[in-house]
Parts: C-alpha cells; sequence; structure tokens
C-alpha cells in the first residue's frame, strides 16, 4: 500500500492501470461487497431485527452480484476476456444497486415526511420480490433474499418474548426512539439506502479510474 501511495503520486494514472492488473482491488470490492451483505443479515435483520424491505433484498442481489464479478476478474486479472466478462458482470450489479439505493431513499424521504402528498405518484413495494432473470431467490434462501418488511419503514420490530443483552437492547432502543437505522440516529442523519447509495458512488469511482488508466495504458497509447 506504501508502494501504491508514492506511485500514485507521481503518476495517478499509470499506477492505477498497473494495480487494477493485481488481484487486491478485485478482491477489495468483492469481500467488502460480501461483507456488506453479510451485515445486512446477521447484524441488521438477525440481531437488531430489522425487517428488509423488497428495495433491501434487491441491494443484497446487486451486491452479490458485484461480488461474483471482481471474483472472476481476480481470477485472470490480466486477461483481457475474463476482464471484460468480470467487470461486466459487476457493472450490471453496481448499477442496478445504485438504482435500487435511489428509489429506496426516496420512499424513505417520503413516508418520513410531514408532506401528506409526498408519497403521490410514487411506486412503493410490492408483495414478493422479483428477481431477474426469474431467479426464485426469495424461495431458495429465503431467510436472506425474502422481504419481510416495509419499504422505508426500518426501525426494530423486535418479536415477543425475545430475550435482549444489554448493549443489544440499547441500541434497538435508539433506532426505534430515531424511528428507523441512521448513521447518526440523533440528527437522523445518512438512512441505510443513503449510506448504500454513498458506498456505490465511491465503488464507481474507483472502477471508473481504474478501467480508465486500463484504456488510456493498453489501447489509447498503443494506437
Amino acid at each position: 500500500m506504501k508502494g501504491f501511495c508514492s506511485g500514485f503520486k507521481k503518476d495517478p494514472m499509470g499506477t492505477l492501470a498497473a494495480w487494477q492488473d493485481t488481484r487486491e482491488p478485485w478482491l477489495l470490492f468483492a469481500f467488502t461487497s460480501i461483507l456488506l451483505v453479510l451485515l445486512a443479515h446477521y447484524l441488521f435483520q438477525n440481531w437488531l431485527h430489522m425487517l428488509p424491505c423488497e428495495q433491501c433484498v434487491y441491494i443484497r442481489y446487486g451486491n452479490i452480484v458485484m461480488a461474483i464479478g471482481a471474483f472472476i476478474v481476480a481470477i485472470k486479472p490480466k486477461v483481457i476476456w475474463s476482464k471484460i466478462v468480470g467487470i461486466g458482470i459487476f457493472l450490471y450489479g453496481l448499477i442496478y444497486t445504485i438504482m435500487c439505493s435511489w428509489k429506496l431513499m426516496g420512499i424513505h424521504d417520503a413516508v418520513h415526511s410531514d408532506d401528506p402528498l409526498a408519497m403521490f405518484g410514487m411506486q412503493g413495494c410490492s408483495t414478493e420480490p422479483t428477481y431477474h432473470f426469474g431467479l426464485p431467490l426469495d424461495k431458495w434462501w429465503p431467510d436472506w433474499f425474502k422481504q419481510t418488511g416495509d419499504c422505508g419503514y426500518d426501525a426494530p420490530v423486535v418479536p415477543a418474548g425475545t430475550e435482549l443483552g444489554d448493549f443489544q437492547r440499547w441500541l434497538i432502543e435508539v433506532y426505534q426512539a430515531s424511528d428507523g437505522w441512521y448513521l447518526f440516529p440523533q440528527w437522523k442523519f445518512m438512512d441505510m439506502a443513503s449510506c448504500c447509495l454513498l458506498a456505490c458512488i465511491v465503488a464507481a469511482i474507483f472502477l471508473a479510474a481504474m478501467i480508465f488508466g486500463w484504456v488510456m495504458r493498453d489501447f489509447v497509447k498503443k494506437a
């Protein structure tokens, strides 16, 4: 990483072009995407009892797709065809996740708005998720990909009789008081959809920079 930083200062595009030829950035993309899915399932859904909505499970699907694409590139990062296929799959997952995050952010803002007309003309959640290519993910892995909550409402819903630890109970009460999850609940700043969108934008910037450096080095300068 020290060598990357020093090289980036001298030649940003060249360094990014060389970096994307290694496994590190693609494995970073893959593991980050998987980590976000694991956090959504084990931390928010199972531990904090926040029910996943339709757009939430779509975002999980998008992150899994991004991880698959990144892993494909990481297998042979210098082979052009595997790189093109992997980046194509990654881009599909990234764009889909951005679209779902943007939609969820709009729904969240509308349902928490004091304006009675905020939801006018806005399409909410379906009763059952519909995945691309007809994939019945909600049937195969219902605990991971089946929606059990409503879009825009992510306050914890603790089943009756559930025993909670002290820290767990405190966190749940914090998010119940703020009527949902926020990065900074006391100010209701950065809801979950906004954080997902921000993470996607950061990933898109890094991906665009690496692709630009790769294209400039291997195609434009050689033409």
